[in-house]
């Protein structure tokens, strides 16, 4: 099957870019089994297992499909249904009552969910790219990855790490006015991170923490933490109970309740951290579960009955901590 990948991020990522990710470790993953992969993305992309072509943003998608492709897979949101068959995947939040197109696939069941519909996919590492793991390594720090916002709660963060005694290590998007307040306590700040520097972080974690304010789509930290066995301990909102299991994480929406689970930290295993997300969510099981979906719209079905649509009554909901 000839697939061509829609996308407006820059291919391959360097540092944050989850989304850009996830299209790199499924397209390489469908490679791998024998389909033949374009990209359509933005100038200065480069793939050595798939043509890659630019991508117009004030052209429509339709008019950039080369005659030769059998589905097309966008990760942008379509406007108008696509003359090829085709499936698109919505990775983030959406503003309120934002109707979507028929074939459109989340990235968990609840993401689905508040948006009316069942089909989802969660999203699979590309396992390969983290190297060999130590899961005997020393540890040494609590790690908060992701951008700087508040619905991520760094300061929920800080505010743990503080309690247990601990060191957070926080890694994403750098404000310079942060950086004395971090001073302040038990904190280091990186600032973004990538490559080998973000997975000496994640080699040398002891746990994730997480405790979102708002309905987190999926995650993809959550799951690198556990694949170098460190579990997760976060919030109940959006994905996350469905991503982490009393096995290799704790879930509260109780910041002191949170902090007496990373006090015991030390009952979590971290062969079955890693061994969880092996089984569960790498980019074998997201291409396994894409490729259902390709043949579905292949044999003429959409992939939803009627339009998914966002039940947000405002941008986003925020919650509490």
């Amino acid at each position: 099957m000839h697939i061509l990948q829609v996308c407006n991020g820059k291919l391959p990522v360097l540092k944050y870019g989850g989304t850009e990710r996830v299209v790199w470790w499924l397209s390489r993953e469908l490679h791998l089994r024998g389909h033949t992969i374009t990209f359509l993305v933005p100038e200065g992309s480069y793939a050595d297992f798939a043509n890659v072509l630019i991508y117009n943003p004030t052209q429509p998608i339709a008019e950039q499909i080369p005659a030769e492709v059998d589905l097309v897979h966008s990760h942008i949101p379509l406007d108008q249904p696509l003359p090829k068959p085709y499936v698109v995947t919505l990775h983030g939040n959406s503003p309120p009552f934002l109707e979507y197109d028929i074939n459109t696939i989340f990235v968990s069941h609840n993401h689905a969910q508040r948006h009316e519909s069942d089909a989802f996919v969660y999203n699979g590492l590309g396992l390969d790219e983290y190297g060999d793991v130590d899961l005997n390594a020393t540890r040494d720090h609590l790690l908060f990855l992701g951008q700087d916002r508040k619905e991520k709660n760094l300061k929920g963060c800080r505010y743990i790490a503080h309690k247990v005694g601990e060191t957070l290590v926080a890694a994403g998007a750098e404000k310079k006015k942060q950086l004395l307040d971090f001073k302040k306590d038990n904190t280091i700040y990186k600032g973004m991170v990538g490559g080998e520097d973000k997975l000496n972080l994640l080699r040398h974690n002891k746990a994730l923490l997480f405790p979102v304010l708002w309905d987190e789509p999926f995650g993809l930290a959550m799951t690198e933490s556990m694949y170098f066995g460190a579990p997760v301990f976060g919030t109940h909102y959006g994905s996350l109970p469905e991503i982490i299991t009393q096995e290799v994480g704790h879930l509260s929406n109780d910041k002191d309740e949170l902090v007496e689970a990373v006090r015991n930290l030390g009952q979590y295993q971290a062969k079955t951290c890693h061994e969880y997300v092996c089984d569960n969510f790498s980019a074998k099981q997201m291409a396994d579960k894409y490729l259902m979906y390709y043949e579905q719209v292949l044999n003429g079905k959409t992939i939803n009955a009627q339009k998914p649509k966002s039940q947000l009554t405002k941008r986003f909901k925020r919650y509490k901590f």
